[in-house]
């Protein structure tokens, strides 16, 4: 993963063509960078939130933000009732139990 002004992009490197690709993660719109070496795939990276930045401004849009600070998650319902339950047990909502099991296991 690389960041520039608070994106994240992930890349994947193909031996093949000895080549990196990635795209800027969690945004409706799509990003893409490449390069040939890390240096390259760095540049390219800043070069398109950039323009993206650029764009929006031009737009009189508001860039999307890199993360929200939500998301969905599916379960099965036996799992979202136990969850549930030890959340009552501890007196706090369930989403504050899945923030503070999520912080448990990340680099947050």
């Amino acid at each position: 993963m690389i960041q520039h002004k608070g994106y994240t992009g992930v890349f994947e490197y193909d031996p093949e063509y000895k080549f990196f690709a990635g795209r800027v993660v969690d945004l409706r719109d799509l990003i893409y960078f490449e390069g040939e070496s890390v240096k390259e795939l760095r540049a390219s990276m800043a070069r398109a939130v950039d323009a993206y930045l650029e764009v929006c401004e031009e737009r009189g849009d508001e860039p999307a933000k890199p993360f929200s600070g939500q998301f969905r998650v599916r379960m099965e319902s036996a799992l979202h009732q136990a969850l549930s339950v030890e959340a009552a047990r501890e007196g706090i909502s369930l989403n504050s139990l899945v923030v503070k099991t999520l912080s448990e296991h990340a680099d947050a």
